[in-house]
């Protein structure tokens, strides 16, 4: 018997808030802007224009530098970090707000979690520009400048999961869980899954920035592509007629599919233009292309966790199947 016989229009019922949607929509529109901003983050490294402009905050003294050559890179990427940076503070104070408005007694723990993880994700931003600043000041030390890649994936999957739990879908109320029998629990599948995407993104970032070789990256991708292929199958095995967890395990094998195929591209690509005097095109675009799909990767895992633990419960765990969740109530009223 499968762990699930439900349909999701039987899993949840709606509840539109359009408060919490105007709140969804930007922060939909700030992940967007976050996914370009690692594309420009990642073409200033490809094309060795980290130190096109050598000093910072400004560049060159100005606001407005020449835009030509490697500058156009750095000083492009700045401009676009700054103004995802004006976009997270709107969304921190928004969220806080909205939350703020609301009498204490009527404020579930799991809805001040969102205020603070709209906090985390300007704190995140800002940690972000300051370790831009020092990798420039201080001429790419590699462990400040994997760091500041590594930084923004996390801030990109922050603001993702802002959009999530904001989103009309979440805000549905469960009428019934469905129940995860086997082993490993589906959470600690998709749990592990996330932390080593994460962790693959480090050993990435650290040989991109010239941390060390390319022998960790490829154990860890050997990791990742287990862990993922194993959530995929138990996805599909156990929730067989839950189309979210269906979606979610084919999203995962397509987009795990295509990092690998893109891995391999870049790396050829790399002893392909090693003989050139600079980056040429190709190289660039399959080295972003491989970076930014790296970032795509871990924000697919992070929201397929965060569906997981919205529609499974734990075997062992009782619950009435109509009693509504403390995270439901947050996003209700």
């Amino acid at each position: 018997m499968h762990e699930s016989s439900f349909a999701s229009k039987d899993l949840m019922t709606s509840r539109p808030n359009r408060h919490n949607q105007n709140v969804h929509r930007f922060a939909v529109f700030t992940a967007v802007c976050t996914f370009l901003l690692l594309i420009a983050g990642a073409l200033v490294t490809s094309n060795d224009a980290g130190l096109s402009v050598p000093d910072w905050p400004l560049s060159y003294g100005s606001l407005t530098p020449p835009m030509v050559g490697g500058i156009f890179y750095e000083h492009g990427h700045r401009m676009i970090a700054s103004f995802v940076g004006l976009l997270s503070i709107v969304l921190a104070v928004w969220l806080w707000r909205a939350d703020s408005r609301r009498p204490a007694s009527e404020r579930p723990p799991s809805h001040r979690s969102l205020r603070w993880l709209g906090v985390a994700a300007l704190a995140a931003i800002v940690a972000q520009g300051l370790l831009g600043g020092l990798t420039v000041l201080f001429f790419l030390p590699p462990p400040v400048s994997a760091a500041h890649a590594t930084l923004a994936q996390l801030f990109f999957a922050t603001v993702a999961s802002i959009a999530l739990l904001t989103s009309a879908w979440w805000e549905r109320e469960p009428v019934s869980w469905l129940r995860d029998f086997r082993g490993p629990s589906i959470h600690a599948l998709a749990l592990a899954a996330a932390a080593a995407v994460f962790l693959q993104l480090i050993l990435g970032a650290a040989f991109r920035h010239k941390a060390f070789g390319i022998i960790p990256h490829l154990a860890g991708a050997a990791v990742v592509t287990g862990l993922i292929f194993w959530l995929a199958a138990a996805l599909r095995r156990r929730f067989p007629a839950v189309p979210e967890l269906r979606f979610a395990a084919r999203g995962l094998h397509i987009l795990i599919g295509l990092q690998l195929l893109l891995g391999a591209a870049a790396w050829w690509s790399r002893l392909y233009a090693a003989s050139f005097p600079q980056p040429i095109a190709v190289m660039v675009a399959l080295t972003v292309a491989h970076v930014v799909m790296g970032a795509l990767v871990l924000v697919s895992a992070v929201l397929v966790t965060l569906v997981c633990y919205r529609l499974v419960r734990p075997a062992g765990e009782v619950e009435a199947p109509a009693q509504k969740s403390a995270a439901s109530r947050a996003f209700a009223r």
